[in-house]
């Protein structure tokens, strides 16, 4: 129905008809317009200065509340369409949720959409034919298996393929949930006239991620328009988006920003997001990008920790650690690091306890203390007279971590070059993304790799870990003598 699906789908609208569509719905520019940037056409359509613009400006969009697609937006349409509420009704919690809702929003107008469905499966409005405008998205959920394996060693390969298998859990619930519903058996699931496919579900997930933004006072979200804005890190970003009085979206320049006829206009989609993230929610590395910024590596605990079953119980943070490159040199934070890393003989227990409705909860203890959080774990670690030796082993387990990373990824080369020289068909965009992904995570790991070794040389020197690891060479046993 949208990509690759049973039928051919819905009539694209050109992008000149933009205008006619954002003036009719109540969406007001000034000063820009929405089109291709001359020169660079094959981006597709950004937000440009029609004349000159300077800070101070009425801002540069206004777009109505009721054009925001939000879990409230869409919870407003369901109230005048039946299908679509009983259709969210059917997906339980899912249904309730930002992403959950607005995916099968754009599922049904997508349906409402194509030629061949009758009037009636969803209440037409303005974003049925907005969806038309919106170009089919080269997220790495659509590459190919031979592209896919380009990131072989990289963290997005991991991410990749957990998040096709989010998705099929996700369409399979969706098919569950909906199929005994007349016109959803008609329309997507029957035999001979049922048009959905996986990949169909694969569009609306890409238009959402690619798209959704934060806005305050609304929270996650797609803004009509807003969206058609590119992105631009630090000083390249040039307006800045929130909602009015009227919980209206605008678009607004940034202080001391100035604008000549025919400059884009780019807004941040998250000036710390690592080029990880940049490429799995975007398709794209800004050319700017120096440093891959950050990166997560997951982390298993030893099967030989007798705690280890406990310990993941009781975790509520994701299992890994995330290494990010500041100003000062290579960092990493995780509070599951700190769990991995100590004890029953340290002072870390584990004990049942009646909650005050007669059920049994697991809690966790530090030396005698009851742990509220995982966060008071490091706290807890900061004060004992052993930190130095638990930061040791800390960054030791880090260190291996990120060596094995390195190990895979500059390990996978010789075969990367292999397919190049063996002509494997890779289309040039995520060939050239996949490329540049592996050489960005690679310096960074070896970066981290000598900050932690640095790191550890300097608390191998310090007393408390000199006596921890050489116990006989304490000043108690000094008096002796052994001769």
């Amino acid at each position: 129905m949208i990509r690759r699906g049973r039928v051919e789908g819905w009539l694209r609208l050109p992008i000149s008809a933009f205008k006619p569509w954002a003036d009719l719905n109540g969406v007001t520019f000034n000063g820009i317009k929405v089109g291709p940037l001359p020169g660079h056409e094959d981006r597709g359509s950004t937000v440009i200065a029609e004349r000159a613009l300077s800070d101070g400006e009425d801002p540069l969009m206004v777009v109505p509340r009721d054009l925001v697609l939000s879990l409230e937006g869409v919870q407003i349409h369901a109230r005048s369409d039946r299908n679509l509420q009983e259709l969210l009704d059917a997906l339980g919690d899912f249904g309730r949720t930002a992403r959950g809702s607005i995916l099968v929003f754009l599922l049904m107008q997508a349906t409402a959409a194509c030629p061949s469905v009758s009037k009636g499966v969803a209440v037409r409005s303005p974003l049925t034919d907005y969806i038309k405008f919106l170009p089919e998205e080269l997220l790495p959920t659509f590459w190919t298996e031979a592209e896919l394996n380009l990131l072989e060693g990289t963290t997005l390969k991991p991410a990749i393929e957990a998040k096709l298998k989010s998705l099929n859990r996700e369409y399979e619930q969706l098919r569950s949930a909906s199929e005994d519903i007349e016109w959803c058996q008609k329309y997507w699931w029957d035999e001979d006239t049922g048009m959905l496919s996986f990949d169909d579900w694969l569009q609306v997930d890409a238009m959402y991620r690619s798209r959704a933004l934060e806005f305050p006072g609304i929270g996650d979200c797609m803004v009509p328009c807003v969206d058609m804005a590119n992105h631009a890190s630090g000083e390249g970003t040039v307006a800045l988006y929130e909602t009015d009085g009227q919980g209206n979206a605008v678009l607004l320049l940034r202080d001391d920003k100035r604008l000549e006829a025919g400059d884009e206009i780019t807004i941040t989609y998250g000036d710390e997001k690592g080029a990880c993230e940049m490429v799995f929610s975007y398709g794209f590395i800004e050319d700017s990008m120096t440093s891959a910024r950050e990166l997560f590596l997951d982390l298993e605990i030893p099967d030989d920790d007798p705690l280890k079953r406990a310990k993941k119980f009781i975790s509520t943070s994701a299992p890994g650690f995330r290494l990010f490159d500041k100003a000062d040199g290579i960092s990493w934070e995780s509070d599951y690091v700190w769990l991995s890393c100590v004890n029953e003989e340290d002072g870390l227990d584990f004990r049942v306890l009646q909650t005050t409705d007669g059920n049994r909860e697991l809690k966790a203890f530090w030396k005698e203390e009851e742990l509220r959080g995982l966060t008071q774990l490091k706290d807890a670690l900061e004060a004992d007279p052993m930190w130095e030796v638990f930061r040791l082993r800390a960054t030791a387990l880090v260190q291996d971590r990120v060596e094995a990373q390195a190990r895979l990824l500059f390990g996978s080369d010789e075969g990367i070059r292999t397919m190049g020289l063996e002509g494997t068909t890779c289309r040039a965009r995520p060939k050239a993304l996949a490329m540049r992904l592996r050489t960005l995570e690679g310096s960074l790991l070896e970066k981290a790799w000598n900050s932690v070794e640095s790191e550890k040389q300097e608390l191998a020197e310090t007393e408390t870990v000199k006596r921890y690891l050489n116990p006989l060479s304490d000043s108690r046993y000094e008096e002796e003598d052994f001769s």
